[in-house]
């Protein structure tokens, strides 16, 4: 936590019981610095602007207590076979009693049918689901209302208790069978939630607080290829899209920041990744040898919409991305906070150009990249009657490239892929 920022966290009972939250700013931590966005609303709480601490006090009870339960849920499920088709189908019943209240029966199905004749399993599912808020912090996130406590006042704002969303998730797949060595398994979904849930931070503190959005998609696929062991040799690859995106309003929360545009994309949302995995080891008592290739599209970078906010950002901040103007790149001691020349942008964050920035179709993104790992192994270097021993070498990020996973992220910050690293081991097998 920066030295500008001194917050006292005091909690009283269970976690979704008693929060009490003292909010402490200190000068030069709201926008003194003459590229720093000032915050309006955070104003009254400002100590070095005659600001009053923010205090919360609430009650409520979300789980089990004493004799009273808050919860409960009851299901039931069957498996029907008609020939070559198999038939799954179920019920859930949820009643929710927490800060609010909600009802739901919960039916699902899942179908498969297997047509012999070409080796393909085809199947689908529905299922209609319940979601539930998010316990931490959940009694002042239902308190804040519309734009969370940033949008007003505690009393000024209309208080919208956060409550159990409703999610229709569809899935289709198959499994094919290529000749005796490759199968390929894919499946692609869709989740349309009415009443989706996210988090968001109060300023740059780990704490978190449950926001709900009018609504959110997700839709994405998985599949995987296998090759089967064929004279010493196997593979599989593993590829996976998903694509994430949340509408306004939103309700809860504790912003004190921008909000969310009216669609808009979280830190998760990544177009395409795959991992392809390759092994040979020869017959007879010899090493094998193995090689790990990764791809990853690049995850949404929320926190860098445009290059003047990440002209605000720290010369820290700006030298992990690789900042840059022109030939000039940012230092942890020479931060960037203008920028006259043409040529600009970041070399590990793609930032959209000025008048292209768009938080659904074209959002900032960690920038592509490919990883490689290598590994040479023996199997039963030595043994001794029911004691064996291997042994192995592998080297994680082959070519050291440096690259972020992701940037600023909310819950986790800022993370760097494993620079380039040698593993020896010796593994004994009883």
């Amino acid at each position: 936590m920066p030295d500008s920022t001194r917050l006292a966290w005091i909690s009283r009972g269970c976690l979704c019981r008693t929060r009490r939250l003292q909010i402490r700013r200190s000068a030069g931590a709201n926008g003194d610095l003459p590229n720093s966005a000032f915050q309006p609303n955070l104003l009254r709480y400002d100590l070095s602007r005659s600001g009053d601490l923010f205090q919360f006090h609430g009650t409520a009870t979300i789980k089990e207590q004493s004799a009273t339960i808050k919860e409960q849920s009851a299901y039931i499920q069957d498996s029907i076979t008609l020939g070559r088709l198999a038939v799954s189908p179920g019920l859930r019943v949820d009643r929710y009693d927490g800060i609010s209240h909600s009802t739901a029966a919960q039916p699902r199905v899942g179908l498969s049918y297997q047509l012999l004749s070409v080796g393909t399993v085809l199947r689908a599912s529905y299922a209609r689901v319940m979601v539930t808020p998010y316990n931490e912090n959940l009694v002042l996130s239902s308190s804040t209302g519309p734009g969370g406590l940033g949008g007003g006042a505690l009393g000024n704002a209309t208080v919208v208790p956060l409550f159990p969303g409703r999610r229709n998730q569809f899935n289709v797949g198959l499994a094919q069978a290529i000749g005796k060595k490759i199968t390929i398994d894919a499946e692609y979904f869709w989740k349309f939630t009415n009443g989706a849930f996210d988090f968001n931070v109060i300023l740059d503190t780990p704490l978190n607080f449950p926001v709900q959005f009018a609504k959110a998609k997700i839709d994405g696929a998985m599949a995987r290829v296998t090759l089967a062991e064929t004279h010493g040799f196997s593979a599989f690859t593993v590829m996976g899209h998903t694509r994430l995106r949340l509408f306004r309003p939103e309700v809860g929360g504790i912003n004190f920041g921008t909000q969310y545009a009216p669609v808009a994309r979280p830190d998760h949302d990544q177009a395409f990744q795959q991992t392809t995995f390759l092994r040979y080891q020869p017959p007879g008592h010899v090493p094998w040898l193995a090689l790990t290739w990764r791809f990853d599209s690049g995850l949404v970078a929320v926190s860098v919409p445009d290059y003047a906010t990440a002209l605000a950002l720290t010369g820290d901040e700006q030298a992990q991305m690789g900042l840059y103007c022109g030939i000039l790149f940012a230092t942890v001691s020479t931060p960037l906070r203008s920028c006259a020349s043409p040529i600009f942008g970041a070399t590990r964050v793609h930032i959209a150009p000025p008048g292209a920035y768009d938080p659904d179709r074209n959002p900032s993104r960690i920038v592509p990249r490919n990883l490689f790992d290598v590994a040479a192994g023996f199997d039963d270097i030595r043994h001794w009657e029911h004691y064996h021993l291997d042994g192995k070498i592998a080297v994680t990020n082959l070519t050291d490239k440096v690259a972020l996973y992701n940037f600023l992220s909310s819950f986790s910050g800022t993370h760097f892929v494993t620079p380039r690293s040698v593993q020896a081991e010796l593994r004994p097998r009883f």
